[in-house]
């Protein structure tokens, strides 16, 4: 029997994850070894996700996706967890989630560059940190520890944004300026121990499953 699209996969799982509290972020299918399938599903939160809470939503996981039967014989290794520091920011609530963060933003080639922007070695890109968010754009701090000012920079100007992992404590004043770091979420300058995944990013449940 062929594997289950990730598009019906997702329609299988999102009333569930969404009842736990979780954003769905991702589905992928693909095929594991011999007669067998991979399922990766990517959830989020607002708050910090505790390995726990997504082991319980794997085995619930497990369980709709057993009684749907997309998968007949065909046995599947289930992985659900939460997305680590490269997942590129494209929706409100990832700029939301990454307050505080440091972050390298690529800009649309007719974007308009931000004010006082420093570019980086590839055109259209610039490093800030993350601030306030709205539905249609963002206020990033620019500047670094010497200069920081804010700059609102519309989430249409973005061609792509991605977290940097950061092994020194930001200013004071850019933290300041930022608002803080989103509720649950890690303290920029402590990932040593991170540059696999944060911490609550890093928090995964495996499960396997055959229809019988």
């Amino acid at each position: 029997m062929p594997m289950p699209t990730e598009e019906r996969v997702s329609q299988l799982v999102a009333a569930l994850v969404e009842s736990r509290g979780f954003d769905l972020e991702g589905v992928a299918v693909s095929a594991a070894g011999k007669d067998q399938a991979r399922i990766v599903v990517t959830v989020d939160s607002d708050s910090a996700s505790d390995l726990d809470a997504v082991a319980d939503l794997s085995g619930a996981i497990s369980e709709i996706l057993d009684d749907a039967g997309d998968f007949g014989e065909t046995p599947y290794q289930l992985e659900v967890s939460t997305p680590g520091v490269d997942r590129p920011l494209t929706l409100p609530r990832h700029w939301r989630r990454a307050r505080g963060r440091k972050v390298r933003i690529r800009l649309l080639p007719q974007a308009q560059t931000p004010q006082g922007v420093t570019m980086g070695k590839d055109a259209g890109t610039f490093d800030g940190r993350v601030g306030e968010a709205t539905d249609t754009d963002v206020a990033l701090v620019l500047g670094g520890k010497q200069k920081p000012h804010l700059a609102h920079v519309p989430f249409a100007d973005i061609e792509l944004a991605v977290v940097q992992v950061e092994f020194s404590a930001p200013g004071a004043a850019e933290m300041a300026l930022a608002g803080g770091v989103a509720p649950g979420r890690p303290t920029p300058g402590a990932e040593a121990d991170d540059v696999q995944g944060e911490t609550p990013s890093s928090a995964a449940a495996s499960t396997e499953g055959t229809v019988a």
